[in-house]
């Protein structure tokens, strides 16, 4: 089993949502006990917030990357990035040196939609997602959204 780098606290709760369902799906696909093997950065939401509202993306972002580093060193082999909107406006690379797969909202929708059959997609976000045009990109591009 892979170790997983959560990079969360954008806000708490989503963390511990994905935290959740990280854990219930391989639970389900292993059985027993089991659960995920992952390492957690927790990110203090109320700089990123306040950098957020001064459209100051890239200051963001490089908080964002230096957690991303920080979960390599501590052993994860994939990043999942627990929030929609900082990876729709910072300019900053998720991770800036991937170590392995990254998992975002920004690149993994159109696959999942065409995995559905699904015609019509949703997303829940903030304000700052929403008007991103998050979902007129790759889905779009892929004739689903």
């Amino acid at each position: 089993m892979k170790t997983i780098g959560l990079l969360g606290g954008m806000s708490w709760e989503s963390t511990a949502e994905y935290y959740r369902l990280l854990n219930r799906l391989t639970r389900e696909r292993l059985g027993g006990l089991h659960s995920a093997r992952c390492v957690l950065y927790s990110v203090d939401f109320a700089e990123i917030e306040r950098l957020q509202v001064a459209g100051r993306w890239q200051e963001a972002g490089e908080i964002l990357a230096d957690a991303a580093k920080a979960l390599e060193a501590a052993g994860a082999e994939l990043l999942l990035l627990c929030t929609n909107t900082p990876c729709t406006r910072s300019r900053t690379r998720w991770p800036p040196r991937p170590p392995s797969p990254c998992c975002t909202s920004r690149t993994r929708p159109a696959a999942a939609v065409r995995a559905a059959g699904a015609r019509k997609v949703a997303l829940l976000g903030t304000a700052f997602t929403d008007g991103a045009g998050l979902l007129q990109g790759p889905p779009r591009a892929a004739g689903r959204a």
